[in-house]
């Protein structure tokens, strides 16, 4: 059995539905999102779980709940009784999405408080997957006590999957951003970039400068998402563009990243070649941008 920890802050969704001004509600958020995508890929003998902290309000109840129905492993999930979980609304033009967050109450911002909490959750774990957001809605302390605990479980063998998703609006300023990015690079196994991004706060002329600048940082693998456009792949010093899957119409982009994300690790857990983990994920995530919210039924 292999084990997948997935780290971050879950919220509350505010979906737009087909009827004008009418919202849905649901949870998600970068990371679980992911989670949810890999518990539907995997089969019983691999596990998945999540880890964050939520509060103890209904709607952290109802969260936890939800977590639990997915068929994630919660167990280590800790609960601030004076806290809750965040909220966010999407708004669709033309496919492409914004959000609005309300998320200053977040018990999420206190998952990394403790040490032995940490220990226990990477305990025996085969990959730890985190992203950007995860660091940044941390106190810096915080922010290096997870990273210290994700270098000791890469001395012990364990895989550290890090997508960087650059969210500028949730640092102190563009340059720690930057800064703590690319620390946290250093010590992961898998960066998973999204250029779009990359360019507008790095400046990289294009996906191969990415990659390059992530395998120099340290990061054996590094695989660029691009849109709609080729996707450039480092594997220890093995470099490749990969066409992406082919899309009719895109009715909602919330969520590519992270199904890709799901459809590319579900497959290297399993053991496939990148070029085929590759896919996996373009085609996973071409069929969600296609239906509407973060999760959408596979079956």
């Amino acid at each position: 059995m292999t084990r997948t920890v997935c780290i971050g802050e879950c919220m509350i969704e505010m979906a737009p539905t087909d009827i004008t001004g009418q919202f849905q509600m649901g949870f998600a958020g970068d990371t679980m999102n992911t989670a949810w995508y890999l518990r539907g890929l995997l089969g019983a003998e691999h596990q998945v779980d999540y880890f964050t902290a939520l509060g103890g309000d209904s709607a952290s109840r109802q969260m936890l709940a939800f977590l639990r129905a997915a068929g994630l492993g919660v167990d280590h999930i800790v609960q601030r009784d004076d806290r809750s979980v965040g909220l966010y609304v999407i708004q669709l033009d033309n496919g492409e999405r914004s959000f609005s967050y309300w998320r200053g109450q977040s018990a999420a911002r206190t998952l990394a408080q403790d040490k032995t909490v940490l220990e226990a959750v990477l305990k025996d774990a085969d990959y730890a997957y985190f992203s950007g957001i995860t660091l940044a809605i941390l106190p810096p302390e915080d922010r290096a006590r997870l990273r210290d605990a994700l270098v000791a479980l890469r001395a012990q063998g364990g895989q550290i999957v890090f997508d960087p998703n650059l969210r500028p609006a949730l640092w102190s300023d563009p340059q720690e951003m930057r800064d703590e990015i690319m620390a946290t690079a250093a010590i992961s196994t898998i960066v998973l970039p999204s250029h779009e991004d990359e360019a507008t706060w790095f400046e990289d002329g294009d996906p191969e400068a990415t990659a390059m600048r992530y395998a120099t940082a340290g990061a054996p693998t590094v695989i660029v998402k691009n849109g709609a456009d080729a996707m450039f792949t480092y594997d220890c010093g093995q470099m490749a563009w990969h066409d992406p899957a082919t899309v009719k119409s895109v009715v909602d982009t919330t969520a590519a990243g992270d199904s890709f994300n799901a459809g590319f690790l579900a497959s290297v857990i399993g053991g496939e070649p990148l070029s085929e983990a590759v896919s996996s994920g373009a085609q996973l995530a071409s069929k969600v941008i296609q239906s509407r919210g973060a999760l959408v039924e596979m079956s």
